[in-house]
Parts: C-alpha cells; structure tokens; sequence
C-alpha cells in the first residue's frame, strides 16, 4: 500500500490476477498513475466490496466471504451511502420504494435485513440506483474483477483513441485478453458467437479499397 493504494503486484489469484496484470499493463502504456487506477475505495464504491476486503483480494489474502444475505445487506447500505440524490441527500426508503416499485414497508424490511430478498428485488433496487446486474450478489472476488474489467474496458477506449483501434486493440493488448475471455466461456457454442462477432467487426474495419 502506497498513499492509500495498492500497487498492483502478482499476489492477486485466478482471472482477478490476470484482470490485475492487464489494467496494470494499459494504466501503464497511457502513463496514468496506479493511485488512480487501484485506488482501493473507487474499487470499493465501484464493486460493492468493502475496502478492506478488496485490499486482501488484491494481496492474495483470503477475506472471508459473507452469505447472501450478508452481501446483500453489505452492499445495499454502500448504495444507498454512496449512489446520493443531485443534493447530495441520501435517497429516503418511500423514494427507493417508488422508483423498485415495492411497498415502503418491502424496502424498510430488506434495508433492516427482516426480509431476504429475492432476485426480483436485487434486479430492481439495482436498476433504481443504476449499477451493473450482479452489484448486490456477486461473490466478492467476482464482484471485483468485474469492476477492473469494466476499468480495462474504459482504458481500452482511451487508448485507442489514436490510430486504428482494432489494430491498437490486437497489437497491443487485446490478444491476449480476447483469448483470455473467449477461454472463460462454456461451450463451443458461445466460443463461435465470439469468433463471428470478430469476423464482423473485422470485416467492417477493413480500408475502403479505392
């Protein structure tokens, strides 16, 4: 930890490790600084993973993870601490309420852990405060590699924001990430969506030929 980040280093395990090495590498090529990038409270905020543990995520430390119930509780507070009204005011359990389309008393009872909710519940409470499928579930370790994949995504635009981006994407960093994801899917089936999808994309950057 440094100023209150983590440098990145090959202690995190699993796709968390490669995502890791990955938005590392970008941050690096687009010269920002890793107190950006892996700074451990936007990673938090971003993934819903208390700072601490995303800490020991990212040393490799097992942190110990909560039941369902617990997640949700955990991360359903962080929303409503962090994701505030243009005021600046939380919003209030009638407004959440309203916008999931639930009763007052359905929102108080989830808020004060009375109720377990069902993915109904969890798809529209995240809907409400506007975060990715998964924000109140996900197991923490996915639940922050999701959020450096979503940070790689955006540094990935950026840095393709010079040249040819499909040729910036394969040349410089994209191989081995597209590799890596289509590796992760679980069958043949999708494997040839993403083949296809590249072939798609190929053909639509291709140089007009005079």
């Amino acid at each position: 930890m440094t100023d209150g980040f983590l440098v990145p280093g090959p202690t995190a395990t699993g796709p968390l490790a490669a995502s890791v090495t990955r938005v590392a590498e970008l941050a690096g090529k687009l010269g920002l600084s890793y107190g950006e990038i892996f700074d451990v409270h936007q990673l938090s905020e971003a993934s819903g993973v208390p700072a601490d543990v995303v800490t020991a995520l990212l040393d490799g430390r097992p942190a110990g993870e909560p039941d369902l119930q617990a997640r949700f509780l955990q991360r359903f507070d962080l929303l409503r601490r962090t994701r505030l009204k243009p005021n600046g005011r939380r919003y209030t359990q009638q407004e959440i309420a309203d916008g999931a389309g639930m009763s007052r008393q359905q929102a108080g009872a989830l808020i004060n852990g009375d109720r377990r909710p069902t993915m109904e519940h969890c798809d529209a409470i995240q809907r409400f405060f506007k975060v990715h499928a998964g924000f109140l579930t996900a197991e923490d370790a996915d639940a922050l590699n999701g959020a450096l994949q979503r940070t790689e995504q955006r540094l990935l635009h950026d840095y393709a924001g010079e040249g040819d981006p499909l040729e910036r994407l394969l040349q410089d960093h994209g191989v081995r990430g597209i590799a890596w994801r289509a590796a992760q899917l679980p069958t043949d089936k999708h494997r040839d969506k993403v083949t296809e999808w590249l072939d798609m994309l190929l053909e639509s950057v291709k140089p007009t030929e005079l």
